[in-house]
């Protein structure tokens, strides 16, 4: 049997989904649900929330997967799209003076208790400042440097050009080094 590429198999599964194939749908499913959590994770900072908005995102492509059309950018852009709008309309539903999201928590180095303290504290100062950012550059953020995008797939999922997404991403950085001292950066990108 030969071996079928990664992307051609997702095709597949995905022309299936739209034909309301739920085996395939599942398939999808196991394949992006840590990626989607991640995401909204990243977004709302709660875990249990994290796992009802991606149960929803989920659902909704279910919903809307019609309505899919492959168009050069992976199916997980479009899942992603979905995550991204439901974490930003659950940020939008927040009451006032709600805390910022518990912090992230870093379970891929043992040693130290002290070192990783410190590590969770560099990396929650960046997340904080991440979400200070104005949404658009909030979200160029997390998609290229959380999910490690590229930018034609960031572009898809905002919907703006590559460009446009360059720039955002530039102003953003810009904005993270106003706010942060150059030590907190260093800090979470050495172990980030």
């Amino acid at each position: 049997m030969v071996a079928v590429p990664s992307d051609v198999e997702e095709r597949i599964l995905v022309k299936r989904a739209i034909a309301r194939d739920r085996e395939a749908f599942g398939a999808l499913y196991d394949r992006h649900v840590i990626r989607v959590y991640r995401h909204i994770y990243y977004l709302v900072g709660n875990a249990a929330e994290a796992e009802d908005l991606t149960a929803q995102a989920f659902l909704q492509a279910w919903e809307a997967i019609h309505r899919y059309q492959q168009r050069g950018a992976p199916f997980v852009s479009w899942l992603l799209r979905i995550a991204h709008n439901l974490g930003v309309s659950h940020l939008r539903s927040r009451k006032p003076g709600t805390e910022l999201p518990e912090t992230l928590v870093d379970h891929s180095r043992d040693g130290d208790p002290e070192e990783t303290l410190q590590r969770q504290a560099e990396r929650e100062r960046v997340r904080e400042a991440i979400l200070r950012l104005r949404g658009e550059q909030r979200q160029v953020i997390i998609l290229r440097f959380v999910e490690d995008l590229e930018y034609p797939e960031v572009a898809e999922i905002v919907g703006k050009s590559v460009a446009a997404v360059r720039v955002i991403q530039h102003r953003a950085l810009n904005a993270l080094r106003k706010q942060m001292r150059p030590e907190d950066l260093k800090g979470a990108a050495a172990h980030g």
